[in-house]
């Protein structure tokens, strides 16, 4: 089952996703509508908040803003996401209704059901409009995935980490986030063999 919420029949613009009722969580990806229920499970929502709050507390007063889902990002006339988390630098990129302009950063945390969206469609969007860091998190085999947004405007091949590992941010130099911590594991100098 694929997750376009209704049949495809005409390409959907962002004002035609600004009409729509609230009551749905959709995204807008190359002007196709995808649905994005059911709610994600609880260990999905603990690993969101834990990337959030690491990126909160480490960019207080630095001109970088971190978000969490549901925020719109509009990055095109057909294309408008709702990302786990977000950080945007530009503040002219923030409205009061969305962020308007790729994000910095912009991390996913995979779900059962929008795991292929998250790295197919979403990626060669994010690719596309400028993001320059995707990190995906895998909540079941606990790794992260990180792309990184080249000189020719492609994303290079993946860096991967594991759980007991640090991530530092190559869009933000100065923060890193420690996966043991939003996979809730001991710290590595904990572990016992």
């Amino acid at each position: 089952m694929n997750s376009l919420a209704k049949p495809h029949q005409a390409r959907h613009t962002v004002a035609d996703y600004m009409s729509w009722p609230d009551a749905e969580r959709l995204e807008l990806i190359a002007g196709e509508i995808y649905n994005m229920s059911p709610a994600p499970t609880i260990k999905h929502q603990g690993i969101v908040g834990d990337v959030f709050n690491q990126l909160k507390q480490q960019l207080k007063g630095k001109s970088c803003i971190p978000y969490v889902a549901p925020v719109d990002v509009v990055l095109s006339d057909y294309d408008v996401v709702q990302p786990d988390v977000l950080v945007v630098c530009d503040p002219a990129k923030i409205t009061e209704k969305n962020i308007q302009g790729a994000p910095d950063l912009v991390v996913e945390v995979l779900s059962p059901g929008t795991a292929l969206k998250d790295m197919r469609e979403k990626k060669l969007l994010y690719e596309r409009s400028g993001v320059h860091e995707y990190v995906v998190i895998d909540p079941l085999e606990e790794y992260v995935q990180r792309f990184c947004l080249q000189n020719d405007g492609h994303y290079g091949s993946s860096d991967v980490f594991g759980p007991h590992e640090v991530l530092h941010l190559r869009s933000l130099p100065e923060i890193e986030i420690q996966l043991w911590e939003i996979f809730d594991m001991n710290p590595p100098e904990a572990e016992t063999d």
